[in-house]
């Protein structure tokens, strides 16, 4: 990974992961997912990478998003 991109999370169900980078991207703000998920198992993790400069942003809608979430 490049200098300057922090982990914001990990999670092991990759769609959530692929909602959470939308979000993201939906508010102006760059994500990558690395999957390192074995492919024949799907065991493993899934990370989600923010520049730092957006991070606590980041976090912020991500919380946001998974209370909306939690409430359907």
């Amino acid at each position: 990974m490049e200098k300057g991109w922090i982990k914001l999370q990990t999670y092991t169900d990759a769609i959530r992961g692929e909602i959470d980078k939308q979000v993201l991207a939906e508010n102006g703000i760059p994500a990558v997912l690395l999957n390192k998920q074995d492919s024949s198992f799907m065991f493993g993790k899934i990370d989600l990478f923010v520049n730092e400069r957006d991070f606590r942003h980041a976090q912020e809608l991500i919380a946001e998003n998974e209370s909306e979430t939690d409430e359907n």
